[in-house]
This record gives C-alpha cells, structure tokens and sequence, in this order.
C-alpha cells in the first residue's frame, strides 16, 4: 500500500539532503543485516489485491473515495485512479487454519465491500484491465484525491518533460500519447507477500524472478485495453510504459526504467536496496526527523523512511520490501506480476503454485538461476505477457517449451514438494494446485475466456465493440461472484 505524502514543491536542497539521508538508511540497513537484528522465527504471507468500481452498466465508477467511506474499514485504501480500490488482507502463516479459512476471510471482506459500495451506486471487480475502460476516462480528473498521486504524477513529467507515449501491437495496434500517469491506473493486481529471514532472501527474490513468465502465462486477465484487443496481459507492457520517466533519448543511452525487471540474480537483499540508491534519482525527496545512526545507536529499531519511500517509487515486479511491526523489522519479497482475479478461487490456486514453487526451487540443490540466464527469465515475462497460456517458454534441461507441459511435467510437482515442506497437507495442496492443473488441461484462464466471450457476443449480436466488452464484463462479474474457477466458466 502507497505512503501518504502531503502537497509540496521540492527544492534543490531537498533533494541533496534526501541522498545524505537515504545513504544514512542504507549504511544502517547494511549493519541491521550484519548483526541479524531481523525477525525471521515465524515466517508469515500476505496479500494486497488492486479492485476496479464498475456502476450498474458494468461503465467505470469515478467513486473511491465514497466507497472507501462507505466501507470504513482501513484494510482498504484507495489507489491512483478514482474508480481503484485496494484491500490489504491480513497477513498469517501460510498453513494456519488453511485454505478454506483464508478464502471464507477474503470472500466475506470482499463480499461486505461490494455490500456497501453498491450503497452508492458502484460495484468491485477483479480484474487485470478494465475492458470497458476507455482513454476519455483516464484523465487527470480520474486521479485518486490523495495529494500522493498529484505529487507523483508532477514529478514524473518534470523528469520527463514530454507526454507519454504508448505503443502496444497485439491483435489490435494502439498508439496513444497521455498528459498523465493516470493510464497506470488501468493495471490492478494482485501482491502476494512473502516473507523470509535476510539469509534467505536472495535465493526467494531469484526464484521469483525465475517463475515470473511461468506465472503470467497461467494467470494472464488482461487482454483488452481502450477498446483495443491487445497482450494476454497487456498490463505488463501498459505498466511498463505508463511510469516511465524517460524521455526517448535518454531510454536509448541505456538508462534504466523505474518499472523494472532487474539485470542479475543477486546475492543479498542489500543489492536491491543499493541499487535503488546508485541507479534511480529520488521522485518524493521527503526526509523523516529521525537519524538511522543514532536509533540503532539506541538499541531502537530505525523505519528507515527515506529508504522505504524510495524503495516504493520503483517499481519492480518482485519487490524487497523493509518494514518494522511490532517492533520488529522483517524482510519480505513482494510478488507483483499477477493481474487481478478472476476469483477468489484462482487467486488463491496463483498463491499455492507461487508460494510452494518457490520454496521447492530455493530448496533445489542446484538452483535454477545458476542454470538460467537472467535475460531468459526477463524474455519469458514478456513472451508470457504476450501470449499467455498458449506462450513457449525457455526452462533449463527443457529448452523451449508450451507452458502447461512445463507446468504439469516439471513445475506442479515441485510446488506440490514446497507446500509439502511448508507444512500443508494433501487434503489441502489437492484442490489448490488442481485448479492449475486443470488450467493447463483445458489452457484457459481469465484472458481466454475473455477474448472468447467477447467475439461470440461480437458475432452473434452485432451490437457494437464497446457493447460487447460492456456484456462480456457483466457476465464476468457474474461468474466472478460464483468463485467457480475461471477454467470451468462457460461462453455460451
């Protein structure tokens, strides 16, 4: 969830006594980690889902702030665009009260939210892109009203200094300029968060890295955008394009982009930290009172504000994350290229495979990133982004290829051993990891459907694109609502 920041102009002096202080946070960051001050006893994992509000017509809903008042609950929040929210589920162990517990508890948060936003006129749904969204309603009037996104959205154009241009060729071509980070906002996904003792987290951060194609493919929700027919998960390239910073020339001198995949497998979570520091100038230079030297100095534990706020302006799409709770600091890796939906049901079969592949990987005695180059994995993201369920993807002894035969003959299995290791049984593992299973038998997810649903409506009724996407929307919020999996919803 993004920090709150009030309405400034930064001044050049701001932004020189931010470095000092984000130099500060590193230097105690490093000594944090050599004297193992880090809560790591018991692992938990987490879960942030990105909501779009849809009115009666299944048309975008301008209304977050009145739905978040509405709900009155502050495991809600809202997010860049008025008609995003994000709910923030607690955190558990990955194993207590299992999977039934953790659905009933998402499902009866999700249901009572849509209870009360349908109060004022406006419905939840999950989903990676809005298919009804169009360009007229990504404007700057549809920025959140929380200062933040002002702020943010001011100083990407100021490092810019130009609109953004927006290119994606897929069934469809779209080429578009925008005056806003608004058409970010068209991206909703869904966090898992992981977390895991210093030690462990570059092998976690890797492995993630390494599934993150994998991922994408069987999970892919976002095939339309502006009326245009588009990537599997066009929010990849979509989010990949709508905060970048980078004027053209400055792309083709090889400066790097803030929505990023990384360059190399890392040793230590501290490679992160530091290249956030040596590689992205600050975008919210807002320093904290509170030293990092003399905290520690204390005996106290330091929040490390200026590091953390950073650390939030880049955007990776598995993230290290620094946080104090309780009093205690702890590491987490955050998960962030699932689009959301299309159920309950799909998400929590997504964290499953996500959760135990991981852990199995880790666990490997020759790990796959020591086999696999980076740039594979990085061109697996995309591809997978692109194609979806129906990508071929690069995996080490496999070569090229489709992604439900690398899921059922190599990868199901190995998240079956991780959820096993982690503590779940079969009765449990079973019907999660099934959904994916069946996923690859019948190669359908969210985007699928979608594109199926839609042409059928297209063909049979002759009522129009937008129509069609607007029906195809109301009928997914339908079956959203059932929880049934996504691989077992029909199109006739």
């Amino acid at each position: 969830m993004g920090r709150d920041v009030p309405a400034l102009v930064f001044t050049r002096e701001d932004r020189r006594q931010y470095r000092i202080k984000m130099q500060e946070c590193l230097d105690a960051f490093a000594q944090m980690l050599r004297e193992s001050r880090f809560e790591a006893e018991r692992p938990q994992v987490g879960l942030e889902i990105e909501l779009n509000l849809v009115d009666a017509e299944a048309e975008p809903a301008m209304r977050n702030s009145d739905v978040l008042e509405a709900i009155a609950d502050p495991a809600w929040s809202t997010e860049l665009g008025r008609f995003n929210l994000e709910i923030n589920i607690p955190p558990r162990r990955l194993t207590a009260g299992g999977p039934d517990a953790w659905e009933g508890e998402i499902r009866g948060a999700l249901n009572h939210a849509d209870e009360r936003a349908a109060t004022v006129g406006a419905h939840l749904i999950m989903i990676g892109i809005l298919p009804t969204l169009s360009q007229a309603d990504v404007g700057e009037a549809a920025l959140s009203e929380n200062p933040r996104y002002r702020l943010l959205n001011e100083q990407v154009f100021a490092a810019r200094g130009e609109d953004l241009r927006i290119e994606i060729d897929g069934t469809d071509r779209l080429r578009t300029y925008a005056d806003t980070i608004t058409p970010e906002a068209a991206c909703t996904s869904t966090q898992f968060h992981l977390q895991v003792s210093p030690e462990e987290f570059a092998g976690y951060w890797n492995a993630a890295q390494a599934i993150a194609g994998v991922q994408v493919a069987l999970a892919a929700n976002s095939p339309f955008l502006f009326g245009k027919e588009l990537w599997d998960e066009t929010r990849i390239t979509l989010f990949e394009q709508a905060t970048d910073t980078r004027p053209q020339e400055i792309k083709v001198q090889g400066v790097r982009p803030r929505v990023w995949f990384g360059e190399r497998w890392i040793t230590s979570v501290f490679d992160l930290f530091e290249e956030n520091v040596r590689y992205f100038p600050a975008l919210l230079p807002l320093c904290d009172e509170q030293s990092p030297k003399e905290t520690l100095e204390r005996g106290d534990i330091p929040e490390l504000s200026e590091l953390t706020l950073h650390n939030g302006t880049i955007y990776r799409w598995n993230r290290p994350v620094y946080a104090v709770a309780h009093d205690k600091p702890h590491l987490r890796v955050e998960n962030r290229v699932l689009p959301a939906g299309p159920t309950v049901a799909d998400t929590l079969s997504n964290g499953a495979f996500y959760y135990g592949l991981t852990r199995a990987l880790v666990e490997e005695d020759r790990p796959v990133w020591s086999r696999m180059s980076f740039s594979a994995a990085e061109e697996n993201l995309h591809t997978a982004a692109r194609h979806g369920i129906d990508a071929r993807l690069y995996w080490p002894g496999m070569g090229e290829v489709p992604v439900p035969e690398l899921v059922l003959r190599r990868l199901l299995p190995l998240a079956h051993r991780g959820l096993e290791q982690s503590g779940m049984d079969a009765a449990w593992r079973e019907p999660l990891l099934g959904i994916i299973e069946q996923r690859c038998v019948t190669a359908r997810n969210g985007a699928v459907w979608q594109r199926e649903m839609y042409h059928r409506i297209d063909d049979l009724s002759h009522v129009g694109h937008h129509e069609a996407l607007r029906r195809m929307t109301q009928q997914y919020i339908d079956y959203m609502h059932l929880n049934a999996p996504v691989h077992t919803w029909p199109v006739d």
